[in-house]
């Protein structure tokens, strides 16, 4: 058994994220000492680190809720998690595609100026305050 703060070093998982996995579902309302104190078992750290595995990936909570479901239910087919990580795999390009254009468009604003002083019409505040200043969308 082992205590909050326990589960927390092991999984890098701050306490109150942890009470928050167990608000939301996620994580199963641990078992409590006479003083009131959670205990986690095994099963609870396994959860655990399996959240904060798909949390680093970049899951949602609703994506995770569906993934714990699916455990829950051996019978059912394994698609619905590839659907899940396809998902994912989806938002994470789109996510990449726009990070890229954003670095395209900033090096080419910092680029912009040289030494002149800001009062001498500085092209990265110019380009910031005038949208239109700006060579693609973003």
């Amino acid at each position: 058994m082992f205590s909050i703060g326990e589960l927390s070093k092991r999984t890098k998982v701050k306490v109150p994220t942890i009470r928050y996995y167990e608000e939301m579902g996620l994580l199963a309302a641990p078992e409590r000492t006479e003083g009131n104190q959670r205990r986690y078992d095994m099963a609870g750290l396994e959860r655990l680190s399996f959240i904060k595995h798909s949390r680093d990936l970049g899951f949602s909570i609703e994506a995770i809720s569906d993934l714990i479901e699916l455990q829950g239910h051996p019978d059912r087919s394994c698609q619905e998690a590839t659907d899940i990580a396809v998902s994912q795999l989806s938002d994470v390009r789109a996510k990449i595609k726009r990070l890229r254009a954003l670095e395209k468009e900033l090096v080419r604003i910092s680029k912009g100026c040289g030494d002149e002083r800001v009062s001498e019409n500085c092209y990265v505040l110019a380009s910031l305050a005038d949208h239109k200043l700006c060579h693609q969308d973003h």
